[in-house]
């Protein structure tokens, strides 16, 4: 079951050149949302990453990961905390947690957090993001859960292209590398 949706994951996969001002080829996920059957099988996928894990919250960064997180939270049983990059358009209520991440693959760096009020000692984390390059959100992420006093079980992704030592820092197991997609830029 799981080799039939990493082909299909593959297979419904493409790279899009944003024009002559990009350097680079930009990844295009949207066919993954739009088969139903796909988006019914990734949540319940990269919960069995962490089959034993028992996490009680899920946590995703936004964009993509307010559609990926939730899916994987309701697979793993397990509640969903939205993660938000500041200075974005939504207005926070409440207090919020915040970290600052290491630079990206861009070279940027970012605030993201997590409201304060939702995530304590109790509770035990699976991040989930859709890709995971340099790894600077996760990392930024675990941060915030350290600092809560809350434990990580882990991070689950789709398709991991970063360093093996990223990948063992953050505990990330993803369905594919960034080797098993086509054309890859």
């Amino acid at each position: 079951m799981r080799d039939v949706l990493i082909r299909r994951l593959v297979e419904s996969f493409r790279w899009v050149d944003p024009g002559p001002e990009s350097s680079h080829l930009v990844s295009d996920l949207s066919g993954w949302w739009r088969d139903a059957r796909l988006l019914a099988q990734v949540g319940p996928a990269l919960a069995g990453l962490f089959s034993d894990a028992r996490p009680t919250v899920v946590i995703a960064p936004e964009v993509t990961g307010l559609l990926l997180g939730p899916l994987v939270a309701v697979a793993a049983d397990a509640g969903f905390l939205p993660a938000y990059k500041d200075g974005g358009e939504r207005r926070r209520v409440g207090p919020m947690r915040w970290a600052e991440t290491p630079p990206d693959h861009r070279g940027q760096r970012l605030r993201i957090g997590v409201d304060r009020r939702r995530l304590g000692p109790d509770d035990r984390v699976l991040l989930v993001d859709d890709w995971v390059d340099t790894g600077a959100q996760l990392d930024a992420l675990h941060r915030v859960v350290r600092d809560s006093g809350a434990h990580l079980v882990g991070a689950a992704a789709l398709v991991a292209t970063c360093p093996p030592a990223v990948a063992e820092r953050l505990r990330l197991r993803a369905l594919l590398t960034g080797d098993q997609l086509p054309g890859q830029a």
